[in-house]
């Protein structure tokens, strides 16, 4: 499903999710029954669970040379075809959260340079296929967004609801506002259509920064630090570019991962080194706006990865420091109304699984809805509809197109193996070293599966014929039609500095629920505001053993308040010119539950473009992040970010 609710299925009522994931579901007596024991037990249920980390990814012994603050030092092999870009933000990650940031920095006239490692600009609403916005109830009502969010979902409702080659649609072209019709939300598109707007916001903000630039196909490899290993001075990225004019990715991430990641060209890319700086004499602001938190798993900036304890966060919910147990990722897919005369099922009865099949189909289920009809799991996400009927209510019809985003489906949270690498297992690769994104791709390798069978079982429920899309000119064009990258619902969440009463900040459970004492008020140092349910998409092991997944967490989004997202929750330990610009911004596992959907990682990415610019263009160019708060700077920061449209307050 989506972000949301999932409501990922995330549209849905709290009823709707309950009966949809009874797994994760406790009742209230359950939940103060477990609340009891954890009194009772002094919380050490921690101990019951295989591989604990503790707190936070520690610092480990080095496979080289390191800075003077213990950051390692990149050896770039930066050779006569490479380029040098000056920039005065730099934005790491072609995600939600970067086009926010790059385009918030853009408008307030900082020179910006983005890279992104797939073809598609947007993350979430393009190359993740998440193609459906997942938004609170309460956000909705009381229109409780920034200018710039609003705009954004007005270009997606512009933009060509299929390529402009695709022949899916008999009545021509249309605008995505003319196909949507989906009752997850209230927008629901193809992820081509995400990307194009993105590309469009971004050439549009151009107009004010007109030496701005960005690139896709283009992978992070790792940083430059100053002698003091406070600051980061150049970032070096590896530009792919296919040989084959008519290459697509695969849509199998696990098999193209260290390719795209190489310095070396090889048969299918030649590669390009990119050189990301400051202009002489000036300082960028560097913002980490990946969906996993790459820049700060390379250099091991202290964070946390998968689920927390009691003793580690304080959350009445939390069960256990587990790093292995991040939220299930998926990769979505497009199922489209039609006969192919049996071609999409042959070719995924052809699917060499790693774990078996039957494994795999136990978990499959829709839950309460039905296949198709009215408020239905096709009509769910539906992302073409081409008559425009009533979602709740009517059948989709011939031609009609689904983004398979499902739970209990094609999510995938089985941590045998995790799928982001920790601290050890980045040093024992070499990845310090030798960067190839941090993930691991025998867990990305296993969720291809899972979508490969999801989508095959789903074409035997029902009499309806259904196509899986795949391909060139298709809504999600790839050879296999599963997403070209992962759905990251989570990844590497920083430790910030101390603030709050924190000496390492986060946010915590206790400060979105209404239900629990002990929330703080963030107004003061305020520069985003988001809203959505406690939205677990949990872990498991293969053995059913006790994950540290804090499935009781979960709830409704009307036991949450609105969530004011701090600059703190933005600012790393040790590297002072660093940002974060999405799903990694400081909140505990549980919290990330609420902030990780695309309306939450947008605010996170225009805070930290916004506050990037504005740092860019101070006198002398000589304040830090860190400092604004320290230097009682914030009335000001937030001053301007009103004149920008964004929002941090009711």
């Amino acid at each position: 499903m989506s972000a949301n609710s999932e409501g990922e299925q995330s549209g849905l009522s709290a009823d709707d999710r309950r009966a949809k994931r009874p797994r994760l579901y406790i009742s209230k007596l359950g939940k103060v029954a477990l609340l009891a024991f954890f009194l009772v037990a002094g919380f050490n249920l921690a101990t019951r669970v295989a591989a604990i980390v503790g707190y936070a990814e520690p610092f480990l012994s080095t496979n080289g040379d390191r800075t003077s603050n213990n950051l390692p030092a990149i050896n770039p092999n930066f050779n006569d075809r490479g380029e040098t870009w000056e920039c005065e933000v730099i934005v790491v990650g072609g995600s939600l959260g970067g086009v926010a940031a790059a385009y918030h920095a853009m408008q307030a006239g900082a020179t910006t340079c983005l890279i992104e490692l797939t073809p598609m600009l947007g993350g979430q609403v393009s190359s993740q296929g998440v193609s459906a916005i997942d938004e609170s109830e309460l956000m909705r009502k009381d229109q409780i967004f920034s200018a710039s969010w609003n705009y954004f979902k007005q270009s997606i409702s512009q933009q060509s609801s299929l390529p402009t080659k695709s022949i899916f649609l008999n009545s021509g072209y249309k605008s995505v506002a003319e196909t949507n019709s989906c009752w997850v939300g209230d927008l629901c598109f193809a992820p081509t259509a995400g990307a194009a707007a993105a590309k469009q916001l971004l050439q549009e903000a151009m107009e004010r920064s007109p030496n701005s630039r960005w690139v896709t196909e283009t992978a992070f490899k790792g940083v430059e630090f100053d002698p003091s290993g406070k600051q980061i001075v150049s970032v070096y990225a590896v530009k792919r570019k296919a040989r084959d004019r008519n290459y697509i990715p695969q849509g199998r991430l696990s098999q193209e991962l260290a390719s795209w990641y190489a310095w070396e060209s090889d048969d299918v890319f030649e590669k390009f080194p990119i050189r990301l700086q400051a202009p002489p004499g000036k300082r960028a602001i560097v913002i980490d706006a990946t969906d996993t938190g790459e820049l700060v798993g390379w250099a091991n900036i202290p964070h946390r990865l998968g689920s927390e304890s009691f003793a580690t966060t304080g959350e009445p919910h939390a069960r256990a420091d587990n790093p292995d147990c991040t939220q299930a990722f998926t990769y979505p897919f497009v199922l489209a109304i039609g006969d192919d005369g049996g071609v999409s099922r042959r070719r995924l009865s052809q699917i060499k699984s790693g774990y078996p099949k039957a494994e795999h189909r136990q978990d499959f289920n829709f839950g309460n809805y039905p296949m198709m009809e009215g408020r239905s799991f096709f009509n769910y996400r539906r992302i073409i509809s081409t008559t425009r009927n009533n979602p709740n209510w009517d059948a989709p019809v011939l031609g009609d197109m689904t983004i398979v985003n499902w739970n209990p489906g094609n999510d995938w949270g089985v941590m045998n193996p995790p799928s982001i690498m920790k601290s050890s297992e980045i040093l024992a690769s070499g990845q310090d070293k030798d960067w190839l994104g941090g993930l691991n791709v025998k867990a990305l390798s296993h969720g291809e599966d899972r979508a490969f069978l999801f989508s095959e079982w789903l074409m035997e429920q029902t009499s309806v014929p259904l196509k899986h899309l795949s391909g060139q000119d298709t809504p999600m064009p790839t050879q296999s039609g599963l997403s070209i990258y992962p759905y990251i619902r989570e990844g590497r969440r920083i430790l910030g500095r101390p603030a709050y009463g924190q000496s390492q900040f986060f946010l915590r459970e206790q400060d979105i629920r209404i239900d629990l004492a002990g929330g703080r008020d963030f107004s003061a140092s305020a520069v985003g505001i988001t809203h959505y349910a406690v939205d677990m998409h949990g872990c498991s092991y293969r053995d059913r053993k006790l994950s540290g997944e804090a499935s009781s967490a979960a709830t409704s989004e009307h036991s949450v308040r609105p969530i004011a997202i701090p600059l703190e929750s933005l600012i790393p330990q040790k590297v002072d010119n660093l940002l974060i610009g999405g799903k990694s911004i400081a909140v505990s596992h549980i919290v990330n539950g609420a902030t990780r959907v695309h309306v939450g990682e947008w605010v996170a990415g225009s805070a930290a473009g916004t506050t990037a610019a504005w740092l860019i263009k101070q006198q002398n160019n000589a304040i830090m992040p860190y400092e604004i708060v320290a230097k009682g700077l914030m009335p000001k920061l937030q001053e301007y970010m009103r004149s920008q449209g964004i929002t941090f307050n009711l």
